[in-house]
């Protein structure tokens, strides 16, 4: 009776790991972290390009490249968030062990 017992404790840890983990993967998502430096970023930079001086601005033949370099990299940053948001990170099938299990 004590092996049957341990075996369930086993399998809580088991599940309970698993449930972790797939936490941890949906955590640290590439589209997330990307995204986020992305935004911070072109947060930064957009920043940069509304109070940028006609000198500076006269340095890149008239154009006001940190402005539309940091609204590129807001959107981008954007569009892997959504995408994060819209198609999250599908949880691991069931083991084999599982199903036998139930």
């Amino acid at each position: 009776m004590s092996d049957s017992h341990s075996d369930k404790n086993v399998q809580d840890e088991v599940s309970q790991l698993e449930t972790k983990s797939v936490t941890a993967a949906r955590l640290f998502d590439i589209r997330r972290i990307i995204g986020g430096l992305f935004v911070v970023y072109g947060v930064i930079v957009t920043i940069a390009g509304f109070v940028a001086s006609d000198d500076e601005i006269d340095k890149a033949q008239g154009v006001n490249i940190n402005l539309w370099t940091g609204l590129g990299m807001l959107v981008l940053g954007l569009f892997f968030l959504a995408w994060l948001k819209l198609r999250p990170t599908a949880p691991p099938p069931p083991s084999a062990e599982e199903g036998a299990g139930e």
